[in-house]
């Protein structure tokens, strides 16, 4: 989770919304990102579709079944809906998303029936943290 948060406080010097993502397998990263909508001028640039994208080119494959996903901020309904078509393992994220949140608020992708791939989910992981770091973002730009 640390790497998260590393790539979130890099989106947030960037100007970007504090979210970082990594991707693990048998305990090596093998992508991370954070957010890029304003960089790359794209709604869907969002840290986990970012280390989604990146993970399934290095493993060579549109499955990521054995790899866990850590994220600073609980997962959008199109983040949740592509970790659960990357057949992610487990997704373990840090701060709540009331809001914007489709794990445990909104959507609850993974609650669906027409869910094919529901991860183990384990949130609040350095929760306050994260949250402080969101905060501390919309703050400044008030």
């Amino acid at each position: 989770m640390s790497c998260a948060f590393f790539e979130a406080r890099a989106a947030m010097e960037r100007g970007e919304v504090p979210v970082g993502a990594v991707i693990v397998r048998d305990g090596k990263i093998i992508s991370r990102a954070g957010n890029q909508t304003l960089q790359a001028k794209d709604p869907t640039a969002h840290a986990e579709i970012l280390a989604i994208q990146q993970a399934c080119r290095a493993e060579a494959s549109e499955r990521l079944s054995g790899c866990d996903i850590y994220v600073t901020l609980e997962p959008c309904a199109m983040c949740a809906a592509a970790i659960s078509f990357a057949r992610l393992r487990r997704l373990y994220f840090a701060a709540l998303d009331p809001k914007g949140g489709g794990v445990e608020h909104g959507a609850r992708f993974f609650a669906q029936p027409t869910c094919h791939h529901a991860p183990d989910i384990y949130g609040g992981i350095r929760a306050s943290e994260a949250a402080a770091m969101l905060s501390a973002f919309f703050m400044a730009r008030r």
